[in-house]
């Protein structure tokens, strides 16, 4: 069994070719970065920085934490719609309180190499080791702990959160960390810049079909191109950014995420006062009004497969509006909105503001977009306006910062915190908070980023994602509704001790390990004003619904925050820390009913894999909650079956009344009630 205490302590991360060979340019890129943090702090002969220590919250030393919980061999199959497999690998070695779910999630997505070849992984094991030893080892190499214990607490602590399924790292981790002879690509979220030149545009593609390959999504706002109302400088008229979404689209749909694993993932997005916005709104409605005429027709438009559906423009992107509080108040009011020329500043097209808000609401109604971003908050809560503002996002909104830009995802599995009568693990919360924090901000410097721009900025900005899943769960096995202020402030209470645990940790490491990062000084008063935000924002979370150790624990991590962070001026290594992302396919890994911040989609539903296959899926939570609810297990069992069999239970009979908004779904599905409904 693997463990990294055997292993030279003075391990070089970019010696260890056997492992994973790089290319030459990869290695002395990694070769000077380490040897410049190591020369830093050789003058006088000392370290310049004494380390992050580490303390064990799961893990017992002696005691590998693999070696503390019960493994099984089980096979992973997933069967097509014909009944015949469509993967299968038998023989794999799993935790056996991981569902066939999860593991099959794992062994067809994530285990590395052919199967059937020699290099094929095959045990859960494998593939934490791989992943967790290369950000160790890291770590080990940049003088980034304070001593060798620390490292292997570290190295320790994370593999225990991973295969307890605590945590989980996005995809493009699993595709790449470790894996040889591939790029070392770990960030799922990029944000790119296009410039109003055809190069620029044409530049744009090559740049989102390197992201698409290596498992990753991007997102773009075209609001610097002119619109089609405005001439070019050869003469004639600008196509306008709608037309080049539509190359950029099927761009996306001919390559698939990490080479066969999922769907390409993108976001495109343009100003509510740009001269195209109301075409840019009606492009999903016309497309989806069009596939509705085929589908009354005949043609097959329920399967992403199929040849019909794919020759539908506009279905590889999300779009959204970016509007601005001006806008909003000018719909408020009833006032006229001017459409400005990109390339002049004049206006273009005077629109009553009213009424481009309706084009905006029907299309979302109609096609689910386009979404909408606020500009003016986002740009308030913004921790480096120096650096530039912020104009757009990644694939799912989630993450919001400059142009070319990196962020890597992780999420927190909030079931693995519950405890009885409402109560959560706190302590247990900040230190998995922790530790993948200190994890993703190794995977920083060590990886590697599709464009030198986004490489530079990345390394300059250092932006975390981490996040959870299982909120609509967690709320539901508490019994609270999703859609009601006990359960607003329960997840603001959540979210504000997550974010203030990775900035608190990123304060420690900018202490202790590395210096702040590098955009910091000249970010420093915005940074810090954004960090007292938070500080302020946490005291306002009402606490009379929500157990008192929530709470507590709010104010309390971002007063830690604002001490050694800003009062202290320990700075930060960080400029991003959060983000809660749809943990899609992560979610499933950590047997997740519920994805992100998102409430149930179903109490019943199906999950289409992308390369064929279907998983059924009731939300486990279920039972749980009908106990704490009071419900005897008579009635459990009963409720339960019904559920299975009708899919909902809500029209249980034996449900009282005040209970069914804890069940409350996204959608109505054979009579069951959903959210929003009377």
């Amino acid at each position: 069994m693997p463990n990294f205490a055997k292993k030279d302590p003075e391990y070089h991360a970019v010696a260890d070719t056997a492992a994973r060979p790089r290319t030459d340019e990869q290695q002395v890129r990694e070769v000077k970065e380490v040897r410049e943090i190591k020369e830093a702090g050789e003058a006088n002969g000392r370290r310049k920085y004494p380390g992050v220590k580490v303390g064990r919250h799961y893990t017992k030393a002696g005691t590998h934490p693999y070696d503390e919980i019960e493994w099984e061999t089980r096979d992973a199959i997933i069967v097509g719609k014909d009944g015949t497999p469509v993967f299968e690998q038998r023989g794999v070695e799993f935790p056996k309180s991981w569902t066939e779910t999860a593991s099959n999630i794992v062994a067809s997505k994530y285990f590395y190499g052919k199967l059937g070849q020699k290099n094929r992984e095959w045990s859960l094991k494998q593939i934490v080791d791989r992943v967790a030893d290369t950000i160790t080892k890291r770590g080990v190499a940049t003088e980034f702990f304070a001593d060798k214990n620390s490292a292997e607490i570290f190295n320790h602590e994370l593999k225990s959160d991973l295969v307890n399924q605590r945590v989980s790292f996005n995809s493009p981790v699993w595709f790449n960390i470790g894996v040889p002879d591939i790029s070392q690509q770990a960030s799922a979220c990029f944000i790119l810049h296009v410039d109003d030149t055809m190069e620029s545009i044409l530049n744009w593609f090559v740049e989102e079909g390197t992201i698409f390959k290596r498992g990753s999504g991007a997102g773009i706002n075209l609001s610097t191109l002119r619109s089609s109302r405005e001439k070019l400088r050869g003469g004639g008229v600008s196509s306008g950014p709608v037309s080049f979404m539509r190359g950029a689209d099927s761009v996306a749909g001919s390559i698939k995420s990490g080479g066969t694993t999922r769907r390409a993932a993108k976001m495109v997005i343009l100003n509510v006062d740009h001269p195209d916005v109301e075409e840019f709104i009606a492009t999903k409605l016309r497309a989806n009004e069009m596939a509705w005429e085929l589908a009354k027709n005949g043609h097959n438009m329920w399967d992403l497969e199929d040849w019909t559906y794919d020759h539908i423009q506009f279905q590889n992107a999300n779009n959204s509006v970016r509007v601005t509080d001006e806008f909003m108040k000018a719909v408020e009011e009833d006032r006229d909105w001017e459409l400005k020329m990109v390339t002049t500043g004049e206006v273009a097209k005077t629109v009553k503001a009213r009424e481009l808000w309706d084009q905006i609401v029907h299309a979302a109604w109609h096609s689910a977009d386009p979404g909408l971003q606020f500009d003016t908050i986002i740009n308030k809560w913004h921790t480096t306006p120096v650096s530039g503002r912020i104009n757009g996002s990644n694939p799912c909104s989630e993450y919001m910062h400059v142009d070319n830009s990196a962020c890597n995802l992780a999420s927190m599995n909030l079931m693995k915190f519950a405890k009885d009568n409402r109560g959560f693990d706190v302590p247990g919360y900040r230190h998995v908070s922790m530790i993948t924090a200190m994890a993703q901000e190794l995977l920083v410097g060590y990886a590697d980023y599709p464009t030198e721009k986004i490489g530079v900025n990345a390394r300059a900005m250092r932006q975390l994602g981490q996040g959870y899943c299982n909120l609509g769960s967690l709320l539901m096995y508490h019994g609270y509704a999703y859609d009601s202020d006990a359960g607003r402030d329960y997840a603001a209470a959540l979210t504000a001790i997550m974010t203030g645990e990775v900035y608190r940790t990123s304060a420690e490491v900018s202490r202790d390990a590395t210096g702040p990062y590098e955009a910091y000084e000249v970010n420093k008063s915005g940074h810090n004003k954004v960090m007292k935000m938070h500080r302020d924002a946490a005291y306002r979370i009402d606490t009379s619904n929500i157990p008192e150790e929530l709470a507590d624990g709010a104010r309390a991590v971002w007063d830690e925050v604002v001490d050694l962070g800003v009062k202290r001026g320990a700075g930060f290594r960080n400029a991003q820390a959060t983000v809660l992302a749809p943990t899609g396919t992560i979610g499933f890994m950590m047997d997740a009913d519920t994805t992100g911040v998102e409430p149930d989609f179903a109490l019943v539903r199906f999950k289409k894999m992308v390369g064929g296959g279907f998983f059924t899926l009731v939300n486990g939570m279920v039972p749980s909650a009908l106990k704490n609810l009071g419900y005897s297990e008579e009635d459990i069992t009963e409720m339960v079956t019904y559920l299975q069999e009708n899919g909902n239970l809500e029209t249980h009979p034996k449900l009282k009344e005040d209970h069914k908004s804890v069940f409350d779904c996204a959608i109505k599905l054979k009579g069951a009630f959903y959210l929003g409904s009377d």
